[in-house]
């Protein structure tokens, strides 16, 4: 598949490192080096990273869930300002969008001007989730790559790809080299949440799921040199 347009889906806590908590620089400048390496081939990238590094509200007790939710979401705007900045660092242009106004930090989101910014080659972040609660950043990037027409979602996570079972507990764990969402759901691998597998399987939203710490890997899968496993109907 040829691809114009992609959707990068990075998690907080890869861009965390082995620090599990905030920001690695050099993991960050690595990710702005392949992207920028992308966009030079004529690839347009919107980028979604998790919130992770900051905040992982389902896990307390302590508080309501709408507003764990919403700290969440001020998570993945942080995320995306920083590591906005370290793309501008290596040299590309950028420009963030929320689902909600924050001032001078962000735009509005709509899809004209989100599109518009693509074809005009600059690196468009998508921060903030969906603007609701009870919607994860899986949810909100399935929505944006339906939204915005991507080709594809190019999701760098720190497994390299879709097993069988958790290669953490199971060594004989098989990875699969491509799977549909039907079997994402029959198997309950829990590659997405549900929300965002049937939003994916609904439109016909190829998934491209790999690990961020191998080497070049987004500017190799997205360049068409696959090293994870595509997920499709």
């Amino acid at each position: 598949m040829e691809r114009k347009r992609v959707l990068l889906k990075l998690s907080g806590e890869a861009l965390a490192g082995e620090k599990k908590m905030g920001f690695d620089e050099a993991t960050c400048i690595g990710v702005a080096e392949q992207v920028k390496k992308l966009a030079e081939d004529g690839v347009q990238v919107a980028v979604v990273i998790g919130g992770g590094n900051f905040w992982r509200g389902r896990t307390s007790e302590t508080i309501d869930r709408v507003k764990a939710d919403q700290i969440g979401m001020l998570a993945t705007v942080m995320n995306c300002i920083y590591v906005s900045e370290i793309f501008r660092y290596v040299g590309l242009e950028t420009k963030i969008f929320t689902p909600f106004p924050l001032g001078g930090m962000t735009e509005l989101f709509s899809k004209d001007a989100a599109a518009e910014s693509l074809e005009n080659g600059k690196i468009v972040f998508l921060a903030g989730g969906t603007g609701h609660p009870y919607f994860s950043t899986d949810t909100a990037t399935a929505l944006w790559a339906i939204e915005l027409e991507c080709d594809m979602i190019l999701m760098a996570r720190a497994i390299d790809g879709v097993y069988d079972s958790d290669p953490k507990v199971n060594p004989a764990a098989r990875k699969y080299r491509t799977v549909t969402y039907q079997e994402l759901l029959d198997k309950k691998l829990g590659i997405l949440d549900l929300t965002a597998t049937v939003m994916c399987m609904q439109n016909d939203m190829p998934l491209l799921v790999f690990s961020l710490g191998e080497k070049n890997s987004i500017w190799n899968n997205g360049n068409g040199t696959i090293t994870g496993t595509i997920v499709g109907n």
